[in-house]
């Protein structure tokens, strides 16, 4: 296995989706939040790099009610409109060490593609037309940019507004 490789992009090599590795050294000792910090070592807009949130929705009965939602990395979710997107009334951030053990990642590294339990996932519309999103290649320091379809299509994902507007 390359040092790059990860369970993510284990996963999109396998799947023959086209997607570019980046990777940039992280701080421990930043005060941001991992997915603005990358924003910032990439040089892109924080509006393409999309964090990955587990969630608990109320309601759903497979794997134990998580879920997954991406929103763009300034943002943060809103909790009611990602329920609604599964059809549910409320959704709690899940703990974080359920989010590790269900996705086999480190917080600051969750990766929406190659979880170790493939979990219903909704996308933020406002990336639905975007050309390349960002999103955690696996580990803390590497995300891999590809086309938001490519990644819907992988991950099972829907298109929701489910970011919360300032």
């Amino acid at each position: 296995m390359r040092a790059s490789a990860t369970p993510a992009t284990l996963a999109l090599t396998a799947a023959g989706v086209p997607f570019q590795v980046h990777t940039y050294t992280h701080d421990p000792r930043s005060e941001l939040p991992f997915g603005l910090e990358a924003a910032e070592a990439l040089g892109v807009d924080p509006a393409v790099v999309l964090k990955t949130l587990v969630v608990q929705v109320a309601g759903l009965a497979r794997h134990s009610g998580l879920a997954v939602a991406l929103v763009p990395v300034a943002e943060t979710l809103d909790l009611k409109a990602a329920a609604q997107a599964f059809g549910q009334k409320k959704a709690t951030l899940a703990p974080p060490a359920d989010a590790q053990r269900s996705s086999g990642y480190v917080t600051g590294g969750i990766s929406p593609v190659g979880q170790r339990t493939a979990l219903p996932t909704v996308i933020d519309a406002s990336a639905a037309g975007l050309d390349r999103v960002y999103v955690s290649g696996g580990r803390r320091g590497l995300d891999v940019s590809l086309a938001p379809r490519d990644l819907a299509v992988l991950t099972g994902a829907t298109f929701a507004p489910v970011a919360a507007r300032r």
